[in-house]
């Protein structure tokens, strides 16, 4: 970014942000028609059953840990390869 106009480097910071919120909004909405999909069956009811209730909140926060394992693991591959070295650009 250093080779980058101030300009320039406020637009791609921008669109990177852009990106990003793209990106967690399509992660988000993945995840809420995954559990839709595989907790609630029954539609004779405005609201969710209990045993509903109890899956999608279970979906949600085994979802949620495997994305903090995932994140987790891209961190400590980070720092070995920063360590070692090998990480372009630093």
């Amino acid at each position: 970014m250093d080779a980058l106009n101030k300009n320039e480097q406020a637009e791609l910071q921008s669109r990177m942000e852009r990106k990003q919120i793209k990106d967690f909004m399509t992660m988000y909405s993945r995840l809420v028609q995954n559990c839709f999909d595989a907790c609630v069956n029954d539609f004779t009811s405005k609201t969710l059953h209990t045993r509903e209730e109890n899956c999608v909140m279970r979906c949600i926060d085994k979802h949620q840990k495997a994305s903090e394992r995932v994140s987790l693991r891209f961190q400590e591959q980070n720092a070995a390869l920063m360590q070692s070295g090998q990480l372009p650009g630093r």
